[in-house]
């Protein structure tokens, strides 16, 4: 028996079970992949308190593992497919068969980049095709590339794209970037980069080695566009990892899992912290603060629920 199982090892996931393990709660934290989540994918971090000149995300999550680890938290890999319930005792059911029973739970499973679903994504997917630039640049030495969207991962990666390609086009349906200023300013004073305004892509085209181009249609003038490109890096969002949630809490309509204040979700003893979570944004550093948030608020739960 378990005090906290905790769903998710990214910074979420790790930061409640740093607070848990200090707490004396026996914690056990699940992750399906490797423990830091997105931040492993994540070159570089310029906008987490305490890092003046940055931090690698692999250096981050590294540095949150072995602090939480510290104080007694233990990792397990699995995935979790169902929770049920045996009066207050909730039950974490595992691919593999495995159940773990708990007193309480924290979901920070986080979520998965969103597809284009145009014609071409999943072919040439590993192809050409990613959703990694951390991952995948290096494969794309003096070649072109598009990346698709106008957020802060968008700007970001096709900024560190320039590294390796010869032109990195930003291909974005608005004729402004949603992206942080800093990040603006970078990608306008880029000379690798060119910006693809008004224009959302409709086709990606390639033969048997892989991308040859990307089919774009301008939104105001209808235009079809062809740009020789032999990468396509898609940011253009995020849904959340809530399929395994299914009758167990509430979630809103595009499947973020609803809590109060204290990050309660609508089933007892159960709280969610993190990208999963529906809420204004999401950054490393408001994932942290859920995560601190959702353990203090475990704790209290167990405190009510199961006195000695």
């Amino acid at each position: 028996m378990h005090d906290v199982i905790i769903i998710g090892g990214g910074p979420a996931g790790l930061t409640a079970g740093l607070y848990t393990s200090r707490a004396r709660l026996k914690s056990l934290l699940i992750e399906k992949g490797l423990t830091g989540g997105t931040v492993t994918i994540t070159e570089w971090i310029e906008n987490y308190p305490g890092f003046e000149e940055g931090v690698a995300g692999t250096d981050l999550a590294r540095k949150m593992e072995q602090q939480a680890t510290k104080f007694g938290l233990e990792i397990t890999q699995g995935t979790v497919i169902r929770i049920s319930f045996n009066g207050n005792i909730k039950k974490v059911i595992l691919e593999d068969g495995q159940e773990i029973e708990s007193k309480s739970v924290i979901l920070a499973s986080g979520g998965h980049p969103r597809k284009l679903k145009i014609e071409g994504e999943d072919e040439f997917r590993g192809k050409g095709v990613s959703y990694c630039a951390t991952c995948d640049g290096a494969f794309f030495k003096g070649a072109k590339i598009a990346v698709i969207g106008g957020g802060d991962s968008a700007v970001q990666e096709g900024l560190f794209l320039t590294k390796f390609a010869e032109v990195v086009y930003i291909v974005h349906r608005r004729d402004n970037l949603r992206a942080e200023k800093i990040l603006q300013d970078r990608a306008f004073s880029d000379p690798k980069i060119k910006l693809v305004w008004d224009s959302v892509p409709e086709k990606i085209e390639g033969d048997e080695k892989g991308v040859t181009s990307l089919l774009v249609k301008n939104v105001k003038t209808g235009e079809l566009t062809s740009l020789e490109v032999e990468g396509v890096f898609i940011y253009i969002g995020f849904d959340p990892n809530t399929e395994f949630l299914a009758g167990t809490a509430n979630l809103d309509e595009n499947n973020y899992i609803i809590t109060d204040e204290n990050l309660a979700t609508s089933a007892p003893g159960i709280f969610a912290a993190g990208d999963m979570r529906s809420k204004i944004t999401k950054q490393i550093a408001t994932a942290v603060g859920d995560g601190a948030i959702a353990a203090i608020a475990a704790e209290k739960y167990i405190e009510d629920n199961f006195k000695k």
